[in-house]
């Protein structure tokens, strides 16, 4: 039975995602900043029938919780086949270049691009144990520069200074990341789930967390042929799914 790790997985996207895979025939550890958060998540996938699921204490932010979990997970498996980092707060609105704290930009980052790399610097041994290891790390279209600096776009009066400017970061890490595991058999990519009704925005999403999760799943599931070192958002590009940095 193949192994994934999702992060943030308690509700939303996460937990969606985490059924989904479940579905598939994965074994899913439910990653969430609360303990008891994850055991309701974990305890409401069995009782629709997706018994291969646990929770596991997991702060992005943490190092402790992270090499926490690391051995937690550690004891379960000796193989991780995918990592989903799901995990990521907006830090509030609004956001603005010069009127927005360091301390918030700071915030931001700690979960949305560090708790990133904490996590796969943490379970990257356990990942190069899988014949085809998967990383998915959840972009965001509204961090793509090329489509910010674009008048015509439909969301380019959408600023913000704080959780785009990390999702960016998060989208530069990847392509790193993808580089440093080229010769290998990971693939690594960023995954826009889409503009999802989800507690993140307040429910003002236009898309449904069945439609999002079934983005990320997606990449998970891939194949040998598989993309890798790409920035996928299918709502904006249905067609063949990638879009510009």
């Amino acid at each position: 039975m193949k192994t994934v790790l999702i992060t943030g997985a308690n509700k939303g996207i996460g937990l969606e995602t985490a059924r989904q895979l479940a579905q598939q025939g994965y074994h899913v550890f439910i990653g969430s900043r609360d303990q008891a958060s994850g055991q309701q998540a974990a305890e409401q996938l069995r009782a629709e029938g997706l018994a291969a699921v646990e929770a596991v204490q997991l702060d992005v932010r943490s190092d402790d919780s992270v090499q926490a979990a690391r051995a937690a997970i550690g004891q379960k498996t000796v193989v991780l086949d995918a990592l989903v980092n799901n995990a990521a707060i907006t830090g509030g609105l609004p956001q603005t270049a010069l009127g927005t704290s360091v301390a918030a930009f700071q915030d931001v980052f700690d979960t949305n691009l560090f708790g990133v790399a904490r996590v796969t610097q943490a379970f990257i041994d356990l990942l190069r144990h899988s014949p085809e290891p998967r990383i998915v790390n959840v972009g965001s279209s509204g961090a793509s520069l090329t489509l910010h600096s674009d008048p015509s776009w439909k969301y380019y009066n959408h600023k913000g200074a704080v959780y785009p400017a990390s999702k960016a970061a998060l989208h530069m890490y990847t392509i790193v990341l993808a580089y440093e595991l080229r010769d290998t058999a990971f693939q690594v990519n960023a995954v826009d789930p889409g503009f999802t009704a989800t507690d993140l925005n307040n429910h003002r999403g236009t898309g449904t967390v069945e439609d999002a999760a079934a983005r990320i799943a997606k990449y998970v599931l891939t194949g040998p042929e598989g993309p890798t070192g790409k920035f996928i958002s299918e709502e904006h590009n249905p067609i063949t799914g990638e879009i510009p940095w």
